[in-house]
């Protein structure tokens, strides 16, 4: 038998019954994996485990072929979320319960990293699973996964070296260890990481997360499973996401998935597939459900969040066609109809006023002057805007395929400054992309020197496969000149975002409590409207909606804060009272 068998099966992206796409899964035999003979594992676990396999082959054989889903396959009907998913033909109901087995749900990278966390534990908590923050108890550990850099993922290969002892150390009495490989990397590199690493027992991609409670009893047959099948539809619209923190004062909220923008330098539509929005009712549905929860702060996540577009309602898809920013394109075909972001916008923000409206991460190309005039009007919208610029060089941004120039990107700050007064602004930058010479180098440091951000995500360029630049642009830029220009920006940043925070010297601002300082348990912290952390002694102060109480600030309240220190990434000061977001206006 050869080590891998492929076993093709249709999947429909809401239940088990007839399908509409095509995912796979690997199956490696105990016998192919250690590469004996039979009759060397003839302990008892291991006559236990071939009955296991031998019964669960013997069912595959038997179960419907791929011309059988060919036949039934129909268009999927939305179902309610409380019915009970079919199981595949070949796994029992009773072999899909996590039969409360311990899952470890460790996670890296970003915040949709963050969200895909929360997905992916609500799924299998449903399906009989329980949740660990001990790694030594756990049954299952999850590794959700970030593939954007090579030191993203080295530092996967390095967590699974240690995990690899642990696996090994399990004792026999126990309940076999499995572990998998979720997201970006276990799509990008599929296979390869099955082959490279073999005590991995699953891999799962962004879009497979409904998949797991299989994956999970295919590995506990003895075989490895995966999933990495990319979605034109899936959205996880009706999963609600399990908050991982049950004391957390923020969560985020995942509106739309996948990138079509590819931009030459980056991996995210190749391991998020092409981007699809989720319903408008299904947003507002979880952003009240977070209200009712006490939460005071979503923040709406997107790969490009700010080119959402709902088609769900037929009436609103012969609308009028996507506003670009000024002087921008697109590396497609302008889209049609549909509710826009800024529609989006509007409807979250009424829900509760007190409640923050944050949304990350967007693409310049996507601020039409409704985006930021709903900005300026709404004191629940935060006024902040990250504005991914990547270089401050014209030439370095056409190979880039960003789809604007520098002087386009100056000229959109610029109206955002005057469209929102006191706006915040955030940027990332690449350090030595293909082909970028020490004058495009400097034209990004002048960029940071005349934009002056308040915050900043810098790093050196990582050439990944499959993207535009690893085809048709040579990676050119020594390593040593990489790190040496990625430090000179870092130092420029520092000096500018100092700058640009001490013009909040002196000011007040309504701070949203999070907890105690990390560095010191007689301080408190939180984030301003501008998403700048804030740093204040924990005191008693006067409560403005209760007059002549004396309160403690917790995680959750507003509370007003005189600035007194700024540096490029914190601001100091000292409390004045607990406020509520729409009060505060009458002081800041």
């Amino acid at each position: 038998m050869h080590p891998l068998q492929c076993v093709l099966r249709m999947q429909r992206c809401q239940r088990w019954g007839p399908l509409a796409s095509v995912s796979w899964v690997l199956l490696r035999t105990c016998r192919a994996h250690s590469g004996l003979p039979s009759t060397a594992c003839s302990s008892p676990e291991r006559q236990q485990e071939d009955g296991v396999w031998k019964d669960f082959s013997s069912r595959l054989a038997t179960g419907p072929t791929f011309q059988h889903f060919l036949r039934n396959a129909s268009v999927p009907q939305e179902k309610p979320s409380s019915e009970v998913d079919d199981p595949p033909p070949y796994l029992t109901v009773d072999e899909l319960s996590g039969r409360q087995r311990k899952v470890y749900l460790e996670t890296y990278g970003c915040q949709m990293n963050v969200n895909d966390t929360e997905i992916a534990w609500s799924i299998l908590q449903k399906s009989g699973y329980l949740r660990t923050s001990n790694l030594q108890e756990a049954d299952v550990i999850l590794l959700v996964t970030c593939s954007i850099r090579e030191k993203a993922e080295q530092t996967i290969w390095n967590r699974l070296q240690q995990l690899k002892v642990l696996k090994s150390k399990r004792l026999r009495s126990r309940v076999p260890l499995k572990i998998g490989i979720l997201g970006c990397m276990a799509e990008r590199l599929k296979e390869e990481i099955l082959n490279r690493e073999k005590m991995v027992d699953i891999l799962a991609g962004p879009d497979a997360y409904r998949d797991l409670p299989r994956l999970l009893a295919v590995a506990k047959s003895g075989q490895q499973a995966a999933n990495v099948l990319l979605s034109l539809d899936e959205t996880y619209a009706d999963v609600m996401p399990v908050q991982m923190s049950p004391s957390a004062t923020s969560a985020f909220v995942s509106i739309m998935r996948g990138c079509d923008n590819m931009c030459s330098y980056c991996i995210v539509p190749f391991t998020r597939g092409r981007e699809r929005s989720r319903p408008v009712a299904s947003i507002l549905e979880e952003v009240r459900k977070l209200s009712e929860q006490g939460l005071k702060e979503v923040t709406l996540l997107g790969q490009n969040v700010n080119s959402f577009r709902d088609t769900s309602e037929v009436q609103f898809n012969n609308a009028v066609s996507t506003n670009l920013s000024r002087g921008f394109s697109s590396n497609y075909k302008t889209k049609q109809g549909g509710l826009r972001f800024a529609h989006l916008l509007d409807q979250v923000s009424r829900i509760d006023p007190e409640m923050r409206i944050r949304f990350t991460s967007p693409h310049p190309k996507d601020f039409p002057d409704e985006v930021l005039q709903l900005i300026h009007e709404r004191d629940n919208i935060c006024k902040q805007i990250h504005l991914p610029a990547q270089s401050g060089s014209s030439r370095v941004l056409e190979a880039m395929r960003r789809g604007y120039s520098r002087e386009a990107y100056v000229e959109l700050v610029h109206h955002i400054r005057e469209s929102i007064p006191g706006v915040s602004l955030s940027s990332d930058f690449i350090a030595g992309f293909c082909g970028e010479t020490e004058e495009d180098h400097f034209q990004t440091v002048s960029l940071l020197q005349e934009v002056q951000y308040n915050m900043g995500f810098l790093f050196a360029y990582s050439m990944r496969q499959k993207t535009r630049a690893y085809h048709r642009l040579k990676d050119d830029i020594p390593e040593e000149v990489k790190l040496r220009r990625l430090e000179e920006l870092i130092t420029v940043f520092r000096e500018e975002a100092t700058k640009a925070n001490k013009a909040f010297v002196g000011c007040t601002q309504l701070v949203l409590v999070e907890g105690l300082s990390k560095r010191s348990a007689t301080d408190l912290c939180g984030r301003n409207d501008g998403n700048l952390k804030v740093i204040f002694p924990d005191a008693e102060m006067e409560d403005v909606t209760n007059s002549g109480l004396r309160v403690r600030a917790q995680p959750g309240d507003y509370v007003l804060v005189k600035i007194t220190s700024a540096s490029s990434q914190t601001l100091k000061g000292h409390v004045l009272c607990r406020t509520t977001l729409k009060d505060s206006s009458t002081y800041c």
